[in-house]
C-alpha cells in the first residue's frame, strides 16, 4: 500500500500513517529540546519545548493534507451553506476536521509567543492562514474551496485557545498587603 516515497507524502493516508507512526519522534524531540534549554538555563525549558514541539506536529499533518493537489477546483463563497449539507448528509468528520485544522496552533501558540495572547489575535491569524490555504487550493492545488472551512479553522483555533487560556491567561498584579506598624506615642 505504502511502497514508495509519493506513496507516503502524496497521499491522504501516507500523510495520517506518517503523522501518527512520528508521534514518537515528536516526543523524543520535545524531551531533547527541553533537556537542552534546561541546560542553557532557560526561564521556562518545559514548556516552551512542549509549546513548540505541540504547534508544529499539531498543525504539520493537517497543513499538509490540505495542501495535497485534487482533481477539480470549485469555489463555495456563501457562508455555512457547506457545513448545511455536511449536518444534513450527516458527515460530522469534515466539520471536525476542519476544526482540528489549528486547534494545535490555537492552544500552543499564546503559551509560546506572547503576540498570541488573545483569542481574538489567534481567531485572525488562523483566519488569515487558512484563507492564504484556501486560495492555493483553488488556484494551485484543484480542489475544492470554501468559505466555511476559514470559518471552522478560525473557530477551531479560537476554541483551543480558551481550553489553554489558564496558562497563559494575564494575571493580576499581586499587591502585598501592607503591615501595620505600630507607633508609640509618647505619653
Amino acid at each position: 500500500m505504502l511502497n514508495t516515497w509519493q506513496e507516503w507524502v502524496g497521499t491522504e493516508t501516507g500523510v495520517v500513517v506518517g503523522g501518527v507512526l512520528g508521534i514518537p519522534v515528536a516526543v523524543l524531540a520535545m524531551l531533547l529540546l527541553g533537556l537542552y534549554r534546561r541546560s542553557g538555563k532557560h526561564p521556562a525549558p518545559w514548556r516552551t519545548a512542549i509549546a513548540d514541539v505541540g504547534l508544529f506536529w499539531g498543525t504539520l499533518p493537517w497543513v499538509w493534507l490540505l495542501l495535497l493537489p485534487g482533481s477539480s477546483s470549485e469555489l463555495s463563497l456563501v457562508p455555512f451553506a457547506d457545513v448545511v449539507d455536511l449536518l444534513s448528509h450527516r458527515d460530522f468528520g469534515q466539520i471536525v476536521g476542519n476544526v482540528l485544522v489549528f486547534a494545535a496552533f490555537g492552544f500552543f501558540g499564546p503559551l509560546r509567543f506572547a503576540a498570541l495572547r488573545s483569542v481574538w489575535r489567534v481567531l485572525l491569524v488562523a483566519g488569515a492562514c487558512s484563507t492564504l490555504i484556501e486560495i492555493a487550493q483553488f488556484t494551485m492545488l484543484h480542489r475544492v474551496s470554501s468559505v466555511d472551512d476559514v470559518l471552522l479553522n478560525s473557530a477551531g483555533a479560537a476554541l483551543a485557545s480558551l481550553l489553554s487560556w489558564r496558562w497563559w491567561r494575564p494575571r493580576p498584579a499581586v499587591v502585598p498587603d501592607r503591615q501595620l506598624v505600630a507607633v508609640s506615642r509618647p505619653a
